[in-house]
């Protein structure tokens, strides 16, 4: 049994619900990994991205606040969305930088009795893999080969964007390194890191249905067998829509979608109920189902 690797766990509000797979699936890698994850306790949501033009100041800390708990473990903060990575960091970043907001946002989190210094690494889930863990550690646990599985990997537009974050922007390529460790081929993908309409889903559905349309057809076109993905939101956009966007593109946009912590567990051999495959809403049989990890 390899030594484990401690860290704090925030899973955010849409991984309790909506997106329970992600973090069912997460938890199970790690476990498989060897990685210590303790769930911070009395966590609150993060405040989103949409909370940000509305009320500032509030959703630094809130944000503050989760930082605050996970400081008291000293090891660093893991989430698995992105949404969530992104205004962590934000909020830690705004706080080392900014003296006077540092003061106003500690002074709000000292009436509850709390405080917060800094001293909080954020992490995503997919870099501790990468960096903390690296190739020979994840290889070394699979078990049902990719066999050359060709896919598509999905970043969207907030995993390598937030603040000096460890892969590039335009054309990240951690995922895509992780896929060739499971033995799969990571399909040569330009719509990577392009956004999926986010939010826009549901106050400028066209416009997005057209975005996500875009990235769902340039997978197919690449000819990936399914997408992954790192994103709860950008999961539910790119497998919730798949018929609107079809009829809006005027043609077949329906590719499997799975997150990345699902696709590394068929590799590790974990089955159908501990990667939550039941929770998909596209044809994830068909990539899974001849593998052994049928629904």
């Amino acid at each position: 049994m390899e030594a484990e690797r401690k860290y704090s766990y925030y899973p955010g509000c849409s991984l309790m619900v909506t997106n329970r797979s992600y973090d069912i699936s997460t938890r199970n890698v790690a476990a498989v990994l060897g990685i210590e994850m303790a769930e911070i306790e009395d966590w609150n949501c993060c405040g989103a991205t949409a909370y940000y033009p509305v009320r500032e100041k509030r959703s630094y800390v809130l944000s503050a606040r989760n930082l605050s708990i996970a400081e008291r473990n000293s090891t660093d903060l893991i989430t698995v969305c992105s949404g969530c990575y992104a205004v962590l960091k934000k909020t830690d970043k705004y706080l080392s930088e900014d003296e006077e907001l540092r003061e106003e946002i500690r002074a709000a989190l000292r009436e509850g009795g709390m405080d917060y210094e800094g001293k909080v690494k954020v992490r995503h889930f997919l870099e501790v893999l990468t960096k903390d863990l690296g190739e020979e550690a994840v290889r070394r646990h699979v078990v049902n080969s990719l066999d050359g599985m060709k896919v598509a990997p999905y970043y969207g537009c907030l995993f390598g964007r937030p603040f000096g974050g460890r892969d590039e922007f335009e054309f990240p390529e951690a995922m895509d390194d992780l896929i060739r460790w499971l033995g799969g081929e990571p399909a040569p993908f330009p719509l990577k890191s392009k956004c999926c309409g986010g939010m826009l889903m549901t106050t400028q559905p066209d416009m997005a249905l057209n975005m996500t349309g875009k990235i769902l057809r340039n997978a197919k076109s690449c000819g990936a067998v399914c997408i992954a993905t790192c994103c709860p939101l950008c999961q539910i956009n790119l497998e919730g829509y798949q018929g609107k966007v079809s009829k809006r593109m005027g043609s077949d946009c329906s590719i499997p979608v799975v997150y990345f912590t699902q696709l590394m567990g068929y590799a590790f051999g974990l089955d159908a109920e501990q990667l939550a495959l039941k929770d998909c809403l596209t044809d994830v049989d068909s990539v899974f189902a001849q593998r052994g990890s049928k629904r």
